[in-house]
């Protein structure tokens, strides 16, 4: 290479890479999580209040964390921001009819609300959004889906149980089956055992007997001349 020119550009190493890599990993593994429990489907009847859960996790800690509940996606109706670990939730702005019911103070940074008397106009998308500086602005959001009836529908396990019922049913039979097949087989080899032993027995006596016979034959003396 020439005096002067300029270097030619080093490619990463696959250490560099793997590193680089590791560390991507390693920032998704402990990046902001929000999450609104197993289900994200909600039924409550007509007039009642109903809970809306919403946990969010951080392993690298928080600072004047914000959290905001959205219905469907648009409507504002809870806005708070808890300043660390240490404290609970300042409320910023909500709607008359929604409650605070979480903490954050504990293990668990539960920030659940309370849906008072809701009516069917409520049934929709609900949306627990959180966005924490700490984490260079990280935002992540869940969502649950608040059905409304007028009362609650007893499930008809009709159908469940008599399926169970024929598939038990079904089973027992087999097993039957199989008891049954297991003592046939059984008695027809003693069935077969005793008959090899009277086969020998009776082929023993034969033998036996020819012996007998014909040593007596070769006792006689032969006739005189």
């Amino acid at each position: 290479m020439a005096r002067g020119s300029p270097a030619a550009p080093r490619r990463p190493t696959p250490r560099l890479l793997a590193a680089l890599l590791g560390l991507h990993v390693f920032a998704l593994a402990f990046a902001l999580e929000v999450s609104v429990g197993k289900t994200n489907t909600v039924m409550a009847l007509n007039n009642s209040n109903v809970l809306l859960p919403c946990t969010f996790t951080t392993c690298i800690g928080f600072q004047d964390l914000v959290f905001i509940w959205y219905f469907n996606s648009t409507e504002m109706i809870y806005h708070g921001k808890i300043k660390n670990k240490a404290s609970e939730p300042l409320l910023v702005g909500r709607n008359p009819r929604v409650e605070f019911v979480g903490s954050t103070t504990k293990k668990d940074n539960n920030i659940s609300i309370l849906l008072k008397n809701v009516d069917f106009s409520d049934a929709g998308k609900y949306t627990c959004h959180v966005k924490n500086p700490k984490e260079k602005d990280a935002q992540h959001n869940a969502t649950i889906f608040l059905t409304v009836v007028q009362k609650m529908v007893e499930a008809d396990n009709t159908v469940t149980l008599i399926i169970v019922g024929v598939v038990g049913g079904l089973i027992g039979l087999l097993i039957l089956f199989m008891l049954i097949k297991r003592v046939v087989l059984f008695i027809i080899k003693k069935t077969q055992d005793g008959k090899k032993e009277c086969l020998v027995s009776s082929s023993g006596n034969d033998n036996t007997e020819n012996g007998l016979a014909g040593s007596k034959a070769e006792q006689k003396a032969p006739p005189k001349a």
